[in-house]
């Protein structure tokens, strides 16, 4: 009798440890219990220790409250000022609602990875190159509003959204870095321009101070020398200015010229013979005859006969 009433004991009590077992669920701190018993929902949600549910009835569902870190793959799309570029974001977001991220929803993390990539490529076509490379705020802020709306019926809050990374073609990286290095080259110049200013009103004013002080030209030029020299040169190229060239000439005093003597007058001609007559047509005598006119001389032949003909003196 007394074995019959042990082995039962131990068998109810084995037949306890089971259901037990069987019964008891453990939720940690960071879950939540959903209940189902024959697949309706009960109400609550079970708070983190222990847990009792029916064996057979009762199916425990753990949700996990943590903020869940999604990685949105790379989506291609076309700006507004048609550039096309490939951006990929990161989405946290944590659920709030268990039984809403059970039941609304068959799953919640595929549901809000397709969403946020869908979002993605919508902000990228209403956005301009200019802003996704520098106006990432504006855009995250939008983006986050443009998932969470939906997300908020499926029991999921959307606590952050962040544009990773903006990929460009390698021509428009190109293009990109041109004007960069043209900007940069015009703002060196201006810079440059400026200081060219600068000194030469700095210049304009040393220029005045020494050509009311030449003195200071003259101890400018010695500063000049003892730089020049400080480096031991073999050569030195000395610069002479010209102001200092009128600053000595007008140092040196001018000499006067000696008074100048009346040139002596010509003396003159002494007188000689009388110039002969020049030759030209006689006068007439005074008693009406002719006056004897000289003949010409008959004018020499000098052609001499023609070689053709036998001359008489070498005829025989």
């Amino acid at each position: 009798m007394v074995d019959q009433l042990l082995t039962a004991g131990i068998a109810a009590a084995a037949g306890v440890a089971v259901y037990l077992g069987a019964a008891t669920r453990v939720v940690k701190q960071y879950e939540r219990g959903i209940v189902f018993r024959f697949g309706r929902l009960r109400k609550g949600v079970r708070p983190p220790g222990l847990a009792m549910i029916l064996p057979v009835a009762d199916r425990l569902h753990k949700v996990n409250l943590q903020i869940v870190t999604l990685p949105v793959p790379a989506q291609e799309g076309i700006t507004r000022d048609n550039v096309t570029v490939r951006v990929d974001a990161v989405v946290y977001f944590k659920v709030v609602d268990p039984a809403s991220a059970l039941i609304a929803v068959e799953d919640y993390r595929f549901a809000v990875s397709q969403m946020a990539q869908t979002s993605l490529r919508s902000i990228i076509g209403k956005s301009d190159l200019d802003d996704l490379l520098s106006n990432r705020e504006k855009l995250n802020q939008g983006l986050e509003l443009m998932i969470d709306s939906p997300a908020m019926g499926w029991g999921v809050q959307i606590d952050r959204v962040e544009i990773k990374d903006v990929s460009l073609p390698e021509t428009m990286k190109r293009s990109m870095a041109r004007q960069a290095e043209a900007d940069r080259e015009r703002r060196a110049r201006l810079i440059n321009a400026d200081a060219e200013l600068q000194a030469s009103h700095k210049l304009a004013e040393a220029a005045e101070v020494m050509s009311d002080q030449p003195a200071a030209l003259q101890l400018r030029l010695l500063q000049t020398v003892i730089a020049v020299a400080a480096e031991k040169n073999s050569t030195l190229v000395l610069p002479f200015p010209v102001e200092l060239l009128r600053f000595l000439e007008r140092a040196t005093p001018t000499p006067t010229p000696p008074a100048t003597t009346a040139p002596p007058e010509p003396l003159p001609a002494a007188a000689g013979p009388e110039p002969l007559p020049a030759p030209g047509p006689t006068a007439p005598p005074p008693d009406g005859t002719a006056a004897p006119t000289a003949e010409a001389p008959p004018p020499l032949d000098l052609a001499g006969p023609p070689l053709d003909e036998p001359r008489p003196d070498l005829a025989d």
